[in-house]
């Protein structure tokens, strides 16, 4: 059974959208569980209502998904790729409806924030975790820009792209070549004969 805080957690986020709640409606009485290897089990059953509770192990789940632990950063940024990589096995209407609602329910923390601290520090703080994330990623971009700067450049590991293009040029050169070389040693053959 689902400890508490994440069945709150995820009622939480099905409460504040009606469109969430009645896609999960007609799935009433149904179970789905989550695998993620090490992690234990998780079981979920849709409620009247749309809303989930614990489910009892003792029944076959109707929805089993299984995420492969190295899948959980990209599944957690909502990577199409990782979403790929999780195998889904059972009701095919069920397993549907959770992939609609991973993919659309959203988390509102700055809505959540403005509700303990009020709107207008919530949202300068949800401006600084948002600033924080852009610049993170800005500087992941310029690191990795740097080090193919550096490997291509300094160290001279990677070829640059312009080298790569007129290798392949070169290639491309050569096996057309080499494909009409052929054709005048079979026609000097043929007349040879």
């Amino acid at each position: 059974m689902l400890p508490n805080p994440v069945i709150a957690a995820i009622n939480h986020l099905l409460e504040r959208e009606d469109w969430a709640r009645e896609r999960l409606t007609p799935f009433a009485g149904r179970t789905v569980e989550f695998r993620l290897p090490p992690l234990p089990d998780l079981r979920l059953a849709v409620l009247d209502g749309g809303l989930v509770g614990g489910a009892d192990s003792a029944l076959p789940p109707d929805l089993v998904v299984r995420i492969p632990p190295a899948s959980v950063p990209g599944i957690l940024a909502r990577d199409e790729a990782a979403l790929r990589e999780v195998a889904i096995e059972g009701d095919t209407e069920l397993a549907r409806a959770v992939q609609f609602l991973f993919r659309h329910l959203r988390w509102d923390a700055e809505e959540d924030l403005a509700r303990v601290v009020g709107d207008v520090p919530a949202h300068r703080v949800a401006e600084a975790g948002r600033a924080f994330a852009a610049w993170n990623r800005e500087a992941a971009e310029r690191l990795g820009r740097n080090f193919a700067e550096y490997f291509t450049e300094e160290a001279g590991l990677l070829a640059r792209p312009a080298e790569v293009s007129r290798f392949g040029a070169e290639v491309d050169a050569l096996r057309d070549d080499v494909e009409r070389l052929e054709k005048r040693i079979a026609r000097l053959l043929v007349r040879g004969r």
